[in-house]
């Protein structure tokens, strides 16, 4: 998790499959809510966006990335877990390698010492507001 009080950089990858988005599932304790981002994660000091986007998809799922395009920046300020965060993401629209993950349901993996859920989903569930995608401005690019 990163130190409180600090802005966060994150690379993050859109990766689309006709109506379907690949998501990491999240869960809020506090607010005992669900919620779905790109996957990702932080951008390390001296290393490129893409390069922590590259290296983030290839350390969590073991996945490589192909016609990744910049789509833009986004910045987040929320509250997760009664705590304030702040994130600058830098965002990519991208595709994998291995046409194998677009056949998975999901996937299962573990970060740090939490295990996660990425899994395909209808991108209509976060348009009609079904389902909660973070940070929201994600919408303007699906």
């Amino acid at each position: 998790m990163h130190k409180p009080n600090e802005i966060r950089m994150l690379a993050l990858g859109l990766i689309r499959d006709g109506k379907r988005i690949f998501m990491s599932q999240g869960y809020d304790p506090h607010k005992q809510e669900t919620f779905y981002r790109a996957m990702g994660g932080g951008i390390d000091f001296g290393e490129t966006s893409l390069t922590a986007l590259q290296r983030e998809f290839q350390e969590e799922i073991q996945a490589e990335l192909t016609n990744i395009h910049y789509l833009g920046c986004i910045e987040s300020i929320f509250i997760y877990n009664c705590l304030p965060g702040h994130e600058i993401i830098q965002l990519y629209q991208c595709d994998f390698v291995d046409h194998k993950f677009y056949e998975l349901e999901k996937i299962v993996f573990t970060e740090g010492k939490r295990q996660k859920t990425a899994l395909w989903v209808d991108i209509s569930r976060f348009k009609s507001g079904e389902l909660k995608l973070v940070p929201e401005q994600f919408l303007g690019f699906l």
